[in-house]
């Protein structure tokens, strides 16, 4: 095994779309992108670490939750990212097992609950702005800012919706869990969600914080610390597109480190949308990564091969 690659899949890797979203769907939905990851593996054997989303399954929680109160308690952000981090894990083990059986490949896949630290004072603290879990009337919003002191805004004229602090990743703390694994050939999943974020006192002592992380800025910064060679951002389109959605709309199959920064600055790419993904790329090439890879799931073997996807390079 030579190349170690971080591969961080999106929401359309776990929920197809909004009329297929039971657990048995989005396993469904993660069995196709596990075929597409083995078949990445069987063309070369990497040391691979996935990662994923889980925007939807811990807005789902968050939702029974209300649905349960006052019956029952409302569960912690910090714990329905780590309820996730299992569930989707298992998920995505399930699938790899069964691929790398079905193809006689002979590798396993081992989920790592992660804890991502976070700056207690990061100012994204101070400025809640990541919508998370269900809308809601005016009047259920000031029952949850008084009882349970959540920050919400109004949504497009939609209701009311809680959101929560996106604080910067800071350091993966189960960083040598994960290198461990890669070093006995283990195909590891790894930051679900962005990871669990997590605060340090004084005594070193960290405990969760009611906050998510962005799931690309915490693979860039994974990549980063355990010095892989290639960062896959995997997302809903083959390739990154300038001008998206417009008559002028154009593909863009290899751009620089230099290229991609002026495009973000030039507002080519959406917040929420492609901006994080290209500012992950760019933070990973910053510290020294050697390439990186945009794609959809069905182009990542033919993207590592050179024949797919928006490669950017430093």
């Amino acid at each position: 095994m030579t190349r170690t690659v971080v591969i961080a899949i999106g929401g359309n890797s776990l929920i197809s779309d909004n009329d297929h979203t039971q657990v048995s769907d989005q396993y469904l939905a993660a069995v196709e992108t596990c075929g597409h990851i083995a078949t990445m593996l069987a063309a070369e054997e990497l040391r691979l670490v996935v990662t994923h989303g889980n925007g939807p399954q811990v807005g789902f929680i968050l939702r029974r939750s209300e649905l349960a109160a006052p019956e029952l308690h409302m569960v912690p952000l910090d714990s329905c990212v780590a309820d996730t981090q299992g569930a989707l894990g298992y998920h995505l083990q399930c699938a790899l097992h069964n691929e790398f059986k079905r193809r006689g490949m002979g590798r396993v896949a081992a989920t790592v609950v992660t804890q991502v630290l976070v700056d207690a004072k990061d100012p994204a603290f101070l400025q809640p702005n990541k919508p998370i879990g269900s809308f809601m009337n005016e009047a259920q919003a000031q029952v949850h800012r008084e009882k349970d002191g959540w920050a919400l805004v109004e949504d497009a004229g939609r209701g009311w919706r809680r959101v929560v602090a996106s604080p910067a990743p800071k350091q993966v703390l189960e960083l040598p869990v994960v290198k461990t694994l890669l070093d006995a050939g283990v195909v590891v999943i790894a930051c679900g969600g962005g990871g669990i974020a997590v605060v340090e006192d004084e005594a070193g002592q960290i405990s969760g914080a009611s906050a998510v992380i962005d799931k690309d800025l915490a693979s860039s910064l994974l990549a980063q610390q355990l010095g892989a060679d290639l960062l896959v951002i995997s997302t809903a389109v083959e390739k990154v597109c300038l001008d998206f959605g417009k008559p002028t709309q154009r593909s863009l199959d290899r751009i620089t480190l230099a290229e991609a920064k002026q495009y973000i600055a030039e507002g080519h790419f959406k917040p929420g949308s492609m901006l994080p993904k290209i500012q992950a790329v760019v933070d990973f090439l910053e510290q020294g990564g050697k390439a990186a890879i945009v794609t959809d799931p069905a182009h990542l073997g033919a993207a590592l091969a050179g024949l797919g996807g928006t490669h950017i390079v430093p």
